[in-house]
């Protein structure tokens, strides 16, 4: 009889823990960039497993789906969009269709977006897609993502609560620090190799410079106005995403006697990221 129980306890615990392991599986959240598996771990915690569309190194620009990781939202419970990245735009139907239930949280469309043709990246998506970067609109995207991880469960409502407050809090404490860092140097030029610091200098009131445009190699002319532009200006820094190719911009610095500064937009640590770039960005004005 003893043995028995003991039997049947085991069968429980082991169909407990699988039914557990079954839920975990359909828990899981896919967004496009690892930028914004950040901000539904900060506020989610372990409740969700996180999937990371483009994988760590690639350009989102010029990446293009597997059909392994396609397929994978078929076991997603929402798909957390940029929006603006050209492979959304030309692979969202097939997302869904994969999937009918799958949720959609596309955060360009509670940010305050730059439009710009500039940042069509050759597909004539008339916005910059960079928005994570700014504070200013980092706080919009935890919002949004604490209001579909309550839909998503509903039961933990009182922690996403809790988890946005305190997120909200250091984002606004990185947004008034870089407020007061660069408010001396308003109207200054940073200079880029991709289009990617847009937001931070819309907000902090510095003119982003870029070598890249529209997602393609500048041409020659292109090279020699911004060259002429860095000389002119003084300039002794070009920023480069570590994910893009930066022989232009070595070849720029080499003419201009500039510095590359390489900087990080894509990593799962959206508050190393932002911190890093401030600070870069204020040595590059101070010096």
């Amino acid at each position: 009889m003893k043995k028995l129980f003991l039997l049947s306890a085991v069968i429980i615990a082991v169909s407990c823990r699988s039914g557990d392991s079954h839920r975990n599986e359909e828990r899981i959240v896919t967004v496009s960039i690892s930028p914004f598996a950040f901000f539904v771990e900060k506020i989610a915690g372990e409740d969700f497993r996180v999937n990371v569309m483009v994988p760590a190194g690639s350009d989102p620009h010029l990446y293009e789906p597997t059909p392994a990781r396609v397929s994978a939202l078929r076991n997603s419970v929402a798909y957390i969009s940029n929006g603006y990245l050209d492979f959304e735009v030309a692979w969202m139907d097939r997302f869904l269709s994969v999937n009918r239930n799958l949720k959609l949280l596309r955060l360009a469309d509670s940010v305050n977006l730059i439009k710009d043709e500039e940042h069509g990246h050759g597909h004539g998506i008339e916005a910059d897609p960079h928005f994570w970067i700014a504070p200013s609109e980092a706080l919009a995207i935890a919002s949004s993502v604490r209001d579909l991880l309550c839909i998503l469960n509903p039961g933990m409502k009182e922690k996403y609560e809790r988890n946005f407050s305190q997120m909200a809090d250091s984002i606004s404490s990185i947004h008034r620090k870089a407020a007061e860092m660069l408010a001396p140097y308003r109207g200054s030029r940073i200079f880029v190799f991709h289009p990617t610091l847009g937001y931070l200098a819309r907000d902090y009131g510095l003119e982003q410079v870029a070598i890249e445009k529209e997602g393609k190699e500048p041409s020659p002319s292109m090279m020699k106005e911004v060259i002429d532009n860095i000389k002119a200006s003084g300039a002794r820094f070009i920023f480069v995403q570590k994910e893009f190719d930066s022989r232009h911009a070595a070849e720029v610095a080499a003419e201009t006697g500039a510095e590359l500064v390489v900087i990080s937009t894509l990593s799962p640590d959206w508050y190393g990221d932002v911190n890093g770039i401030i600070e870069q960005i204020y040595k590059s004005l101070v010096n």
